[in-house]
């Protein structure tokens, strides 16, 4: 039984990576999409390819999940046959660096810690009281097993990931007297543009990152997110940790080289 299809689905960071794969695979389930980005040409590319390829109703928002009014003002003006939110994807995310903490500038840790905390604490607290007026929903927050265990030259960006990690835990309590589920899906090693853009446009650092191991796909994770949110409503996976092979945590990589 597909129990997504004609669900709305919010994905934030929708263009690239994790957020585009998401799309895909829930245009492909015959799920209706919101869309958000800070680009709108690729939102309008990729609006575009989901209604040619599978005839789904999609919505687009530049966004920049960092800026609250923002936010709230594109929410609050989404069009009402929109506003019955079933399932929101907090994707949007970056790491920036690979440095000591204490060598990180404030433009940095300002980027990281807006986009991946606070970005999700705007997002989830404008879209959370839509689903509560069906008291029905799933948030899904993209963590990162980095929020398990800090790595070297990750303080900043493991530290937002755990942070991603305590506020699924704790919205989850909040929420644990209504039909809303809250599920953290803790990646590990995903070959995407998230080390292109940690190393700022150093493709060779980028492509260092997954040498000699067969990375994650973004539509491994993907497929993950599909399978959380298409179980039945009594099921909540409150956690999903996932690797590839030969990757035991976010320190223990073994490498083919």
């Amino acid at each position: 039984m597909n129990n997504l299809y004609g669900k709305t689905v919010f994905i934030t960071g929708a263009t690239k990576g994790i957020g585009r794969s998401c799309a895909l695979a829930y245009a492909e389930k015959g799920s209706n999409l919101i869309l958000t980005a800070r680009s709108g040409d690729l939102l309008d590319s990729l609006k575009e390819e989901l209604i040619r390829k599978y005839g789904v109703k999609v919505y687009t928002l530049v966004i920049d999940v960092q800026n609250s009014a923002d936010v709230e003002n594109k929410v609050n003006s989404l069009p009402e046959s929109f506003k019955n939110i079933d399932i929101l994807i907090n994707n949007a995310g970056l790491a920036l660096g690979l440095d000591k903490a204490f060598l990180a500038t404030p433009t940095d840790i300002d980027a990281v810690i807006d986009t991946n905390v606070k970005g999700m604490l705007y997002i989830t607290s404008s879209i959370v009281p839509l689903m509560l007026k069906n008291n029905s929903g799933h948030i899904v927050n993209l963590g990162s097993i980095a929020g398990d265990a800090a790595y070297a030259g990750g303080a900043i960006y493991c530290a937002s990931k755990a942070a991603v990690k305590s506020f699924s835990d704790g919205l989850r309590i909040d929420l644990v007297d209504t039909n809303l589920r809250v599920t953290n899906i803790k990646p590990g090693l995903v070959e995407t543009e998230f080390s292109k853009v940690r190393f700022k446009g150093d493709i060779e650092k980028a492509n260092n990152t997954y040498k000699g191991i067969n990375a994650l796909t973004p539509d491994d994770v993907a497929n993950v997110v599909i399978y959380a949110t298409g179980l039945p409503e009594n099921v909540q996976l409150t956690e999903i940790a996932m690797t590839p092979n030969h990757q035991a945590d976010g320190r223990t990589v073994h490498r083919n080289i």
